[in-house]
């Protein structure tokens, strides 16, 4: 049934369809929806039918789920020949599909005036273009981590890189492993290295540059990057309810493509523990760890003698180490998911042992948590330096000449991060950081003032269309 309600403008959304891209521009789309927009939320056939997800509303009535096709509507990314042949075959069934929705809605109540597109979909623009519709790149990288994207891009930073460290207005000084991976692995994953750095082919074409950050955050990076490419900072995208609370209903992230049978069994674990006394662990949904690396981990995680929480995905349990379930039943929890958001916030929480990714990164900065983080690939290395020497909220591990974890080290980390004096000292940034995050989205914030902007630009371009 066709809705009637007339809205401020119709947005349409177009995350890349993974998890750590789904989540951020969901929760940007629900408020969106509560400054008056209507939101149609674009997944793909993949993900809608094998997670039972029916184009419905979601988050409140005015964000609606549609489906669009990446060419592998059974199998998605798994059916795929390779990185490359699914990008192609996205570009190519995401254009056409799209189009379709554009057209449907073109004779409704509320055709779409803008696209809100994640730029790894880099070719959405030209449908942006096609319709004459507002385009908006929404970054879910943090700004130090597309700014470097950038000046590769543009050549204002060279590749190879042979001297360092490496000097960039706004950041650390950096050394070769705190770049992005495909920076210091050059040649690994290509296919994903040209789609970051194609990224910035059209975006300055694109009517708005939003990132999934906050000013005081990243203010230096964001000041220096804005002189390139103006962009608004429109983050953090953490549901409203742990934050300034002003979005109905958005207490989590709504579209869950991992399922955890009962969410009740972490929080009522948690809930048998000591104010401070476990260590989260989770790798989010891609990182897979080596057998000698996993097994690094587990006892690293037995010999710290702290409670643990750990995020072990089907995928990765044969990896662990033979009767460890067993010897660690009176101090440890093995789930395949978790809710994160409610885990973080639990009181029992001392410390998030983490890959660093983006999403994790930033939520545990707002639900004042410090952090162990161990990068593995793509920005999580740039994420883990802002962690331990921008933002110091948590340390990094260091690896060794083979490239791993050892027990020792992760142990150690653990304990100055639970007990240490460092540990104190993150834990009262990390409250810094918290305060600063709910001051940006509440009213009147730095990130409140940019998304009203948006919306209001957004707005007088629909009645300019009108009239």
């Amino acid at each position: 049934m066709e809705d009637k309600k007339v809205y401020r403008a119709h947005v349409l959304v177009l995350p890349y369809p993974s998890q750590g891209h789904i989540n951020p521009m969901l929760q940007f789309s629900k408020r969106l929806a509560s400054k008056g927009l209507k939101l149609t939320f674009a997944i793909t056939l993949f993900i809608s039918k094998s997670f039972n997800v029916v184009p419905e509303p979601s988050g409140g009535s005015a964000v609606v789920i549609e489906t669009i096709s990446d060419g592998y509507d059974d199998g998605g990314f798994a059916e795929a020949e390779s990185i490359h042949a699914y990008l192609k075959r996205m570009e190519a069934c995401g254009s056409k599909t799209l189009t379709e929705i554009i057209t449907k809605h073109r004779s409704s109540s509320n055709p779409i005036d803008c696209i809100l597109y994640d730029p790894f979909l880099y070719w959405a623009l030209d449908v942006v273009n096609k319709f004459g519709l507002v385009g908006a790149a929404f970054f879910t990288q943090p700004c130090a981590v597309n700014y470097v994207y950038y000046l590769v891009h543009h050549g204002l930073l060279k590749l190879p890189i042979v001297e360092t460290p490496v000097s960039i207005p706004g950041l650390p000084m950096l050394e070769l492993q705190d770049m992005p991976s495909f920076i210091y692995h050059q040649g690994q994953y290509p296919a994903y290295f040209d789609m970051l750095l194609n990224q910035f082919s059209n975006a300055d074409k694109a009517h708005f540059a939003l990132v999934n950050t906050f000013y005081d955050l990243e203010q230096e990076v964001v000041d220096s990057m804005s002189k390139f490419c103006p962009l608004l900072t429109i983050g953090p995208t953490v549901p409203s309810f742990y934050l300034d609370n002003r979005v109905q209903n958005d207490k989590d992230n709504d579209l869950n493509l991992y399922k955890l049978l009962d969410p009740s069994i972490c929080t009522n674990w948690l809930n048998t523990k000591p104010e401070r006394s476990v260590v989260y662990v989770s790798f989010g949904s891609m990182a897979c760890l080596s057998n000698e690396q996993m097994e690094e981990l587990a006892w690293g995680l037995k010999q710290s003698n702290f409670y643990f929480l750990w995020v072990v995905r089907a995928s990765e349990e044969p990896k662990l180490p033979k009767q460890f379930i067993e010897e660690i039943a009176d101090k440890g929890l093995l789930v395949r998911w978790s809710p994160q958001l409610e885990v973080l916030s639990n009181k029992a929480l001392g410390c998030f042992f983490s890959h660093a990714g983006w999403n994790s990164s930033i939520e545990a900065l707002c639900l004042e948590v410090p952090m162990v983080v161990m990068p593995q690939w793509t920005d999580q290395p740039m994420n883990a330096k802002c962690v331990e020497d921008v933002w110091k909220v948590g340390i990094r591990v260091r690896v060794d000449e083979d490239g791993i974890v050892r027990r020792k080290e992760i142990e150690n980390c653990i304990r100055e991060v639970m007990e240490g004096e460092k540990g104190r000292e993150m834990r009262r940034n990390s409250k810094k950081w918290r305060e600063l995050a709910i001051k940006a989205v509440s009213e009147g914030g730095t990130t409140d003032k940019n998304i009203d902007e948006f919306v209001s630009k957004l707005t007088n371009f629909k009645q300019q269309l009108v009239t």
